[in-house]
């Protein structure tokens, strides 16, 4: 895993409808260290996801640069894992193949494949999963599946925009839980999109608070690890950090 720089970032657009310029993004400079974990919050329209795209290398900036380990990114690569909110699995596959594609991709054996997948896939708990359809399993098994396909490639960033926003709460809650686990583990520099204010707070080590496209604030979370719903429901602490960045995303 290795840092992530953004360099005075900017990415504007013509409306045709409006007939007008549109600058989604205004010179965001962002430092995320190698092995952090950081949210990205702010109202609807704010650029939240308009930066990880460019960051995936799916979109080109308008101005600015990103930097993964040093190096320019120039478009989609390898060393960029990205997760959406649609599960995006390979319904013709299963769970092993589909946690093996991007090892499969870089030219890695089968047996040693499907080793990688399989460590994976137990690390979330899915080792029972592993020769099942993606039809087969519920959204949140899904969802944990797209996240362990993401982190058996070994991207050096993980990106992650609004994943778990398709599934039930009781079901995110424990999406949440098992993301927060597993990157205790294996500390991957994270990258994490959200609307919800208590899912940043819960997950991230920093939240960043975006507004009309320009950093508004960042905020540390010193909470304790491990974290779960039920040892932070009534600290005081998660409440006024909560409190805290929903203030300042209610007046972006």
């Amino acid at each position: 895993m290795k840092t992530l720089s953004l360099k005075s970032l900017s990415k504007t657009y013509f409306d045709a409808y409006a007939g007008t310029q549109v600058t989604a993004v205004r010179d965001v400079s962002l430092d995320i260290a190698e092995g952090e974990f950081v949210a990205i919050v702010g109202p609807s329209g704010c650029g939240k996801s308009t930066i990880l795209n460019m960051i995936a290398g799916f979109i080109p900036a308008s101005g600015g640069e990103i930097l993964v380990g040093g190096r320019l990114v120039k478009g989609p690569g390898p060393d960029r894992g990205v997760v959406f909110q649609s599960f995006a699995l390979f319904p013709w596959k299963t769970v092993i193949d589909n946690v093996g594609f991007g090892p499969k991709m870089r030219g890695v054996p089968k047996a040693e494949r499907d080793a990688i997948a399989r460590e994976y896939l137990a690390l979330a708990g899915l080792t029972e999963a592993a020769g099942r359809y993606p039809n087969e399993l519920s959204g949140g098994m899904q969802q944990r599946v797209g996240v362990v396909r993401a982190l058996a490639n070994e991207p050096d960033v993980l990106l992650m925009d609004e994943p778990f926003a398709s599934v039930d709460a009781q079901t995110r809650m424990t999406l949440q839980e098992e993301l927060t686990r597993i990157w205790q583990e294996r500390r991957p520099t994270v990258l994490f999109i959200t609307h919800d204010v208590a899912e940043a707070v819960f997950l991230a080590s920093r939240v960043i608070v975006l507004s009309r496209g320009t950093v508004k604030a960042e905020v540390e979370i010193d909470l304790p690890r491990p974290r779960t719903w039920d040892s932070l429901a009534h600290d005081n602490g998660f409440k006024d950090l909560s409190a805290e960045i929903l203030g300042l995303v209610r007046t972006a």
